[in-house]
């Protein structure tokens, strides 16, 4: 062992305990939250005194409890923590038996009543039992896997089709409880061909193959706040490309699953001429090329047959033969309907056009798009 080889050791316990002390707080938070939850609920329907506290029962708690952690706040997060996530009876219980330390606390007959009220299996699946066409994760994973702060965030959405898709992404894109927020807040489930798709989302879940399709993962609109750009600003294409470059890994993640960078200004030529195309991707699970045009302004028919000189030559001079035909994603300000229909149709099926927006949506314009899209 030389110098270099002690300090990698090191290092690397370091990194793998620390994780490792991360992981183990985070289970720790969750089952203390969930429980507090349970708690709460089990009183609220069976406290011998109930009555005396009725709906002050939260201020009560946080006056009697006199801890910097526990408000009234954190306790309807708690409560509602549980009623969302029953199904994590199974999985703390199994922590619980796990941990000598907590059966010896003064508390320990307090701790033992709920344990023996934790929901069993039949009962978890007669509380989802109107949900059953919802593909569900594995409690044990959500979990283990999850940080509280996500499944804090996660609990908020009432829709089990839509919290599911959430808990799918974060898990597939590690996200932080930051980009799960953003995300929410930036339709990105509405937005999402597979939010439509329950056969898809039901084979990510049992780790099955699915055959995604381009208008899978071609999501619009794409919400490109995190550019720092102002919607009134006349912004060129390169400072739009150059934008998203420095903040190349919060546009894969808009982007979606399975996106990888290849280049920047491409340059091909055709017959004599030269041509630049903005950006290149390639998707790692539908196995081919995608080639985005960036506009700074709203779509015109030009753009579309520029976007399918590009595609053409991708699929003669580039594709491999174990590739699938490149897809074209044409990223412009604003577009009507009638014209890039009239402007695409004869054209490649692959070249779609979209819409960015550089802000997040109002809570007005989020309104206007699910009426639209009902």
């Amino acid at each position: 062992m030389n110098f270099e080889s002690l300090a990698n050791c090191i290092q690397a316990i370091q990194n793998a305990l620390q994780q490792q002390a991360a992981h183990a707080v985070n289970m720790a938070l969750t089952t203390r939250n969930w429980l507090t939850g349970l708690y709460i609920v089990e009183y609220e329907q069976n406290g011998e005194d109930r009555a005396a506290y009725g709906e002050f029962l939260l201020q009560k708690l946080e006056e009697r409890l006199n801890n910097k952690g526990m408000t009234v706040r954190r306790f309807r997060e708690y409560r509602r923590l549980y009623q969302i996530y029953p199904q994590f009876g199974q999985p703390i219980a199994r922590y619980l038996s796990h941990h000598d330390a907590i059966r010896r606390l003064p508390t320990a007959e307090f701790l033992n009543g709920p344990k023996r009220r934790l929901p069993t299996a039949q009962s978890e699946d007669n509380a989802t039992m109107g949900n059953r066409d919802i593909p569900q994760i594995p409690a044990d994973r959500l979990f283990r896997q999850l940080p509280c702060t996500h499944l804090i965030k996660l609990s908020t959405i009432n829709d089990p089709l839509k919290r599911t898709f959430y808990e799918i992404e974060a898990l597939r894109g590690c996200w932080s409880v930051k980009d799960l927020d953003r995300h929410i807040a930036s339709l990105y489930f509405e937005r999402s061909g597979l939010s439509r798709n329950k056969e898809a989302l039901e084979a990510i879940i049992n780790n099955e193959s699915y055959t995604l399709t381009p208008q899978d993962v071609i999501k619009a609109p794409l919400t490109l706040e995190f550019l720092g750009l102002e919607q009134q600003t006349v912004v060129r294409e390169n400072d739009l490309e150059q934008a998203i470059l420095d903040n190349i890994q919060s546009f894969l993640i808009e982007m979606g699953q399975g996106f990888c960078f290849e280049a920047r200004q491409k340059r091909i030529l055709v017959d004599e001429d030269y041509f630049n195309i903005d950006l290149v991707f390639y998707h790692r699970i539908l196995k081919c090329h995608i080639i985005v045009e960036l506009k700074a302004d709203r779509f015109r028919h030009e753009y579309a047959s520029q976007l399918n000189l590009y595609l053409n030559y991708y699929k003669t001079e580039v594709m491999q033969p174990d590739d699938n035909p490149p897809i074209g994603l044409l990223l412009c300000t604003d577009h009507g309907e009638t014209i890039v229909k009239y402007a695409t149709t004869g054209m490649d099926k692959n070249l779609f056009v979209r819409k960015y927006m550089v802000r997040l949506p109002s809570v007005e314009e989020i309104k206007e798009y699910i009426s639209k899209n009902i």
